[in-house]
């Protein structure tokens, strides 16, 4: 029989469970599978592998400084950009949920749907669009370019 990979909690479903637990220890065995318990470099390390990508792959579509990305990967680089982060989410072809754990894992906002500038990225995003490709769209807005 083959083990099913289970289904991750959504954080409004974590939330809701924490106001039921009495203890830490209590919650964390219950949900062990849905905390990330790793620093930002092994997460991103993580989720290139799960994907099957290369790092030089990822950084060429990322469009970033390969010293940079590099440095966030490796772990150098411990408080990276918001929009570098962006970028790097996208050169990984990663959901908006996915790109906002992300985020919030290195201590930044997540994509806000109410702010004109996240709309159009997370848009873009779900469209599955380049990064040069999303740069335009906030161009044509007359908002700040990721990179």
């Amino acid at each position: 029989k083959k083990k099913k990979k289970m289904q991750r909690k959504s954080t409004t479903e974590l939330l809701k469970e924490l106001e039921n637990f009495n203890s830490f220890e209590d919650y964390k065995n219950a949900n062990r599978d849905n905390l990330i318990d790793k620093s930002l470099s092994e997460y991103l390390c993580e989720l290139i592998s799960e994907r099957n990508l290369s790092k030089a792959e990822v950084i060429r579509e990322s469009e970033l400084n390969e010293n940079y990305a590099y440095q966030l990967f490796s772990g150098l680089k411990k408080s990276p950009q918001r929009d570098k982060l962006i970028c790097l989410s996208v050169g990984m072809g990663l959901s908006v949920e996915e790109t906002n754990s992300l985020l919030k894992l290195a201590g930044l906002l997540p994509l806000y749907p109410r702010a004109k500038r996240d709309s159009i990225i997370i848009m873009n995003m779900n469209a599955h669009k380049s990064v040069i490709e999303i740069n335009e769209a906030l161009f044509e807005e007359k908002e700040e370019t990721l990179n």
